[in-house]
């Protein structure tokens, strides 16, 4: 939320620096982002001054220049050479002397200095329009009035706007301070408590308003009570449609608004004052002079300001006339009912909307707008007729007119203060201080509480309108902290705490690991977001999706089914910054919908490759991330964590691409492979990826069953023998593990294929295959009999289970 620290000290019954403003926000819980100067011209025309051109030659060493003197209010001269067509004695101008910064409409800014233009010293400049950031102009200097008085600021002459802007990030709960009227009593609160005397915001309502001599022409009805608890009216005949003086431009500009015309700028101005929406109709376009707040059968169509045609749901609560809906209750007008030109007359909107009705039908039709997002938050619904009669008289201020009858208010069942009570060993418990009852009550008082019952341990209080989030006792707790200030809260000499078991240390002990064991071999973790959109997925995968129903916008509207998709995302996002080589991880969950009402969250733990795994280099060059790299890394991060027994199962291939399992101890604990072009094609991405999907409760699991066991480091040399052979070329290196699990070689202590060649000279559909075997004996160096045994075991196995010949 953006603050203007002008339009704030408004409101304040004493003067406060932006600094020291800047600490007080933050210090209550509106905590201040940043703070910012604001000038309506960059620079503010600092320095600037108005000069009178006192003599005015041609320059005698160039045709186009003049040599000028020119009157600042000093008491000699300047000289000053000047290259505009339109310069002549007597003209009232903006001069920039030497030192002063200037700031064009277009470059950098530039500081002024003494200079020497063909051979004629210039001891300043005179203005045109673009050079100082006024204007587009640059065909001539700029020449005031008359009345200009010479020496005085160009800053007064233009009557330059400059202002500090605070970015407050607000929390959700705080809508009370929605508003620079609220900020201001929250700071009044403050200053109550903190310089012991009594400080009160200063309200901007007042009691001009007057009653129309003639009756309403529009009359009002709610059929919809329960979303909309209170509607207040006024028509105001005879107004005139212009642009806003300038001191309301200058305010709405500082805040980031954009003035359109002066009665819409007035229901922002009132907005960001009070935290009241308001809406203005064209009341010739309200058929039948009537309103009436109801809602529509489901689905009828109503086209928007922004020219879109909505489908309208039957929950939406619609203002209509006597023949149709003309807006969106609390969110947005309708195309045709609103201020244009030629409105002559208005009828003004202050309403209570149900925030819940608001916040569904904004999200529902993705209608993001500053009056939903304070309807959604609640707005003070005892303010209506007040904040209605404070526009009114800005208007006819502003735009003339005249208004109509009284206010049209109607408030059925008139809302009762929420009644909460706190106990003061409570409040102790919670902040950790012990809090005077004087100094509760002239902190709750000061925010507009109304105590209603004292007690010796208990205090009970009214709740004011404009804080509707405050209803427990814990809310109270936070108003007296963040009034009092959280730094005042006295710090223990001691802390007495149990000590708690922390059953999640296993996992992301786990997570650490891995983690660094990739980020040391080069790999970047990254973090993607859970929600995404249902446009990557089938119309099978989404029926066991989790849908969203409260989505923030319709490309984030499903729970991630599975990883790969949002890693894409990330992968996409880099390749089209030319970051070509990728190699990354990721923990995070996937999420379905099991049967209506019944969710599964499952944690996993993934990789993903792409491009080359290494750049090109004066001793090697870079190779492509491939399906045997990605296994590799498979095998080494499982073998990180503890397991041994690895090996994949059979592909799987489909529209999605090929997919292998990845077992440990018997168990499937992820999935690996590489995705189709056709998958990748939607995230716009035209190189291979590479991806393993490891499921990260199943590997914790076994990692906490299995146990590392420390052995010595042998004594006795380890022997190497390598064995070729010929094979069928659909046979797998999977294959040969399994045939050396049914030999019992417990001196047998790795192998590793080190060599695959095809070719016809050792016949079709065959392939050659040469694999290292490493034996030892942990009591005493292998003898060559011993050795020649075991391989001449492996050799008879292989040819039985692989019909493999051995290649000699």
């Amino acid at each position: 939320m953006t603050i203007s620290y002008n339009w704030l000290s408004e409101y304040l019954p004493e003067k406060i620096e932006p600094e020291r403003l800047s600490k007080i926000l933050t210090s209550i819980g509106l905590e201040v982002e940043s703070l910012e100067q604001y000038e309506s011209i960059k620079g503010a025309l600092n320095g600037l001054i108005i000069g009178e051109v006192m003599e005015c030659v041609p320059h005698p060493n160039a045709d186009k220049l003049k040599l000028t003197k020119v009157n600042t209010g000093a008491k000699e001269l300047l000289q000053i050479v000047c290259g505009a067509p339109n310069v002549a004695t007597g003209q009232k101008v903006i001069t920039a002397t030497a030192g002063t910064t200037i700031y064009p409409l277009h470059g950098g800014p530039l500081t002024m200095k003494v200079a020497k233009i063909r051979g004629m010293e210039s001891q300043g400049m005179i203005c045109a329009e673009d050079e100082i950031g006024i204007g587009e102009n640059h065909d001539g200097i700029i020449v005031l009035s008359d009345d200009a008085k010479v020496g005085s600021p160009a800053a007064a002459y233009y009557n330059v706007y400059a202002d500090w802007v605070y970015e407050i990030g607000l929390t959700p709960n705080h809508m009370d301070a929605m508003s620079h009227l609220g900020v201001a009593k929250d700071v009044c609160a403050y200053l109550t408590q903190h310089e012991n005397k009594i400080l009160k915001a200063k309200s901007p309502f007042t009691n001009s308003f007057k009653t129309g001599a003639s009756k309403a022409t529009v009359k009002v009805s709610v059929e919809n009570t329960d979303a909309c608890q209170r509607y207040s009216g006024l028509c105001i005949k005879g107004v005139t449609i212009k642009e806003s003086p300038q001191w309301l431009q200058h305010k709405l500009k500082a805040i980031g608004q954009k003035p359109i015309n002066n009665i819409v700028d007035i229901t922002n101005f009132i907005l960001h004052e009070t935290g009241q929406p308001l809406h203005a109709f064209d009341a010739d376009e309200i058929k039948g002079n009537r309103i009436i707040v109801r809602n529509l059968p489901e689905g009828t169509a109503f086209t928007t300001l922004d020219g879109k045609e909505r489908k309208l749901n039957s929950e939406d609560l619609m203002i209509c006339d006597a023949e149709s809906g003309i807006c969106i209750a609390g969110v947005f007008g309708g195309l045709n009912s609103g201020v244009k030109d030629t409105t002559q007359d208005i009828f003004l909107e202050s309403a209570w909307f149900h925030p819940v009705s608001v916040r569904k039908t904004e999200t529902r039709h993705g209608l993001k707008t500053e009056a939903a997002s304070h309807f959604e938050k609640g707005v003070d619904i005892s303010n209506t007729v007040n904040v209605l009669k404070h526009a009114a008289v800005m208007i006819k201020e502003i735009a003339g007119g005249e208004t109509e009858g009284d206010v049209v208010d109607i408030y059925p069942q008139p809302k009762e203060k929420t009644e909460v009570a706190i106990k003061y060993h409570y409040l102790k418990k919670l902040s950790g201080k012990n809090y005077h009852p004087d100094a509760v009550k002239k902190i709750l008082t000061s925010l507009g509480f109304e105590i209603i019952k004292e007690g010796l341990d208990e205090l009970r209080v009214a709740v004011p309108y404009n804080k509707p989030d405050i209803f427990l006792p814990a809310d109270l707790v936070e108003e007296v902290i963040r009034i009092d200030g959280i730094d005042n809260i006295d710090i223990p000499t001691s802390i007495t705490i149990s000590p708690s078991s922390d059953e999640t240390l296993p996992k992301e002990k786990l997570k650490e690991k891995i983690s660094n064991y990739l980020v040391g071999a080069g790999f970047n973790e990254i973090l993607t977001n859970s929600i995404t959109s249902s446009k990557y997925y089938s119309e099978t995968e989404l029926k066991s999706t989790v849908r969203m129903i409260n989505n923030l916008s319709a490309g984030l509207d499903v729970l991630r089914p599975s990883m790969l998709e949002t890693a894409f995302e990330s992968i996409a996002y880099n390749i089209n910054r030319k970051n070509n080589n990728l190699q990354f991880f990721e923990f995070g969950k996937t999420y379905a919908c099991i049967k209506t009402g019944q969710y599964k969250e499952q944690e996993h733990f993934c990789i993903y490759l792409t491009g080359h795994d290494n750049e090109d280099g004066w001793r090697q060059k870079s190779s492509s991330q491939d399906y045997f790299k990605t296994k590799g890394l498979a095998r080494a991060v499982l073998s990180f964590c503890g397991f041994s027994e690895i090996n994949t199962g059979a592909p799987s291939i489909s529209e999605k691409g090929v997919q292998y399992e990845i077992n440990c101890l018997r168990r499937q604990v992820g999935v690996m492979g590489n995705v189709s072009a056709e998958r990748l094609q939607k995230f716009d991405i035209r190189q291979p990826v590479y991806f393993i999907d490891l499921y990260f409760e199943d590997l914790l699991q076994l990692a906490l069953s299995h146990k590392i066991i420390y052995s010595e480091v042998p004594k006795f040399p380890a022997v190497q023998r390598d064995l070729a052979f010929t094979v069928n070329k659909n046979v797998a290196y999977n294959d040969i593990e399994t045939a050396m699990k049914e030999i019992n070689l417990p001196m047998l202590q790795g192998m590793r294929l080190f060599d695959v060649f095809e070719s016809s000279k050792i016949g079709e559909g065959k392939k050659s295959m040469a694999v290292n075997f490493t034996f030892m004996d942990e009591e005493k160096t292998l003898t060559d009999k011993e050795i020649d045994n075991m391989m001449q075991k492996i050799t008879l196995n292989f040819e039985k289970k692989l019909d493999a010949e051995i290649r000699k």
